[in-house]
């Protein structure tokens, strides 16, 4: 019999890299998007088709903020696997908007869950949830499972409550359901707000000559950069596992955002001159400055330091991560210069 997936933020990063894994398992894959009045399916385009035609890709309106939405396409849908990837993810906007991020991402967590429960499909579904590494926060790196959790946004706040009531569904009413407490991961479809493609992208168009100058925050933050593609594969395989459990994902390797810029510029045969201090810290390229620090993009509570501890990933998933962060790099730089007009 055919598995059926169904994806809460299919139009994401990781939604998109999760349903073409799903797809080439062999999998019917059904996502959820929110209704807008422009196209946000474009990291779809290439596996979308007509559902008049024959296909294994479906995509519903909903949204998580929407209970009897939840209820119904859970109900309709009868998936054997739910993935959870969807929230406002961008940690500097939760704070502006921290009822909407906890809405979203706490509560409506709790919404599927208990659609779940309510549906008596318990016995039937696997449920994923997205964790995030930002719930470890101010946390003495490296983390892993055991790990104090000292969340620093409403972001964060919001995810651990996500990891809580899931924890609870699953002992109180015996839903396999996992929480993956997932570091950074990037791609070349990483949204534009985000650090590494605002990088990538802006180091591309100043060395093309489009652009002049990157405006940045903290580029002292350390963080543990994998590839997303190689942790969609961990969701999965912890959805296979015959008990649902927590797993930390990561690479174990830890960069400073301005390492990053560094990898970036060394592929594009960039030579950068860094000079100053603090926020008058500037780069240069070609005696030019190319990048400054501006301070309304530090955050109100910042998280200096993140690197994962994924030996239990390691040892109960055979899971370890595949691509390194020089080949992500490339590979993100390439898709700028594909998508260059």
């Amino acid at each position: 019999m055919k598995k059926k997936a169904l994806i809460y933020g299919i139009t994401g990063q990781d939604g998109a890299y999760l349903a073409k894994f799903l797809l080439n398992k062999g999998y019917e894959v059904h996502g959820v998007k929110r209704r807008s009045s422009s196209f946000n399916t474009k990291r779809l385009d290439d596996i979308y088709t007509d559902p008049h035609f024959k296909t294994n890709f479906f995509l519903h309106y909903g949204d998580l903020t929407d209970s009897l939405s939840i209820l119904k396409t859970i109900s309709n849908i009868s998936p054997h696997e739910i993935y959870n990837l969807a929230a406002q993810s961008h940690v500097k906007v939760s704070f502006d908007v921290p009822e909407y991020s906890a809405n979203v991402g706490a509560i409506g967590t709790l919404r599927i869950l208990d659609s779940i429960k309510s549906l008596n499909l318990s016995k039937k579904i696997k449920y994923y949830q997205a964790g995030s590494s930002e719930m470890f926060g101010a946390a003495i790196p490296p983390q892993n499972e055991k790990t104090n959790f000292i969340p620093r946004s409403p972001y964060a706040v919001s995810k651990l409550f996500a990891h809580w009531i899931t924890v609870n569904y699953r002992e109180a009413y015996n839903i396999f359901a996992c929480n993956g407490i997932l570091f950074n991961h990037e791609s070349p479809i990483r949204g534009e707000t985000f650090v590494t493609k605002k990088i990538v992208s802006a180091l591309y168009k100043i060395y093309k000559n489009k652009q002049k100058k990157l405006f940045l925050g903290n580029l002292y933050s350390k963080r543990d950069w994998g590839h997303a593609r190689d942790y969609v594969r961990a969701m999965w395989k912890m959805l296979q596992q015959k008990k649902p459990d927590d797993y930390v994902i990561a690479t174990g390797t830890q960069y400073s955002v301005k390492q990053f810029i560094n990898l970036c510029a060394k592929e594009l045969k960039m030579n950068l001159v860094w000079k100053g201090k603090g926020i008058n810290e500037k780069c240069y390229w070609n005696k030019k400055v190319i990048i400054e620090i501006d301070q309304k993009y530090f955050r109100p509570t910042e998280v200096d330091s993140l690197k994962g501890d994924f030996k239990k990933a390691k040892k109960k998933l055979k899971w370890k991560p595949i691509i390194g962060i020089r080949d992500l790099v490339k590979e993100m730089l390439d898709y700028e210069s594909k998508n260059d007009k």
